[in-house]
């Protein structure tokens, strides 16, 4: 296994770490940043997510630039990209942060285009992530990280950052998800 492949199950690997730190009752205490209470282990679990999301640039990084490019790569990062932003988003419905119905929607996207992904691959295709669908993650992590950190700094000013990138998030997911079927329509007809 290639060292791209590695990073990418390293972050599959985070995935429960960050969630015991978000949801497990540590009594850490808190810190204050810019006058806004946060959770320590909300603030470790943040921490933990931003860190695990850096590392989907560095598997791609190191994969193109090392020529390290494989199929196995291909379908384990955006699958790594959607089980990290899965569980935040989960975890963030049950802290009652996210409203379940705008999780419902990001999610039913992406199983609707992992599903896309297996018909494609049981007719010997792979579909890599398109660029519209890499900003798609970058704003539903960036979303995820403000929420994750109760909108610091973005609380100071008294902008709601968090809620309106959320938003937009969820926007930017329906518009890639559409973009993938309406480019790809052609393995779905072709598979029935």
């Amino acid at each position: 296994m290639n060292l791209p492949n590695k990073i990418t199950i390293a972050r599959i690997l985070f995935i429960p770490v960050f969630l015991i730190f978000l949801l497990a009752p540590i009594p850490l205490g808190e810190v204050q940043i810019k006058g806004i209470d946060i959770p320590n282990a909300h603030f470790i679990a943040a921490i933990l997510f931003i860190i695990a999301s850096t590392t989907d640039g560095l598997d791609g990084y190191y994969a193109r630039k090392y020529n390290l490019i494989t199929d196995l790569g291909k379908f384990l990062d955006p699958l790594a990209d959607k089980l990290l932003v899965a569980a935040a988003l989960i975890a963030l419905v049950q802290l009652e942060i996210v409203p379940s119905w705008i999780a419902i929607i990001i999610l039913c996207r992406e199983f609707a285009v992992t599903g896309l992904r297996l018909i494609a691959v049981k007719e010997g295709i792979v579909i890599a992530a398109s660029n519209f669908a890499k900003w798609k993650t970058r704003i539903q992590i960036i979303s995820i990280s403000a929420l994750l950190l109760h909108n610091v700094p973005f609380s100071y000013i008294g902008v709601p950052f968090d809620i309106l990138s959320l938003w937009l998030a969820m926007f930017i997911t329906l518009l890639s998800g559409w973009d993938y079927f309406v480019k790809n329509k052609h393995i779905i007809l072709s598979s029935m």
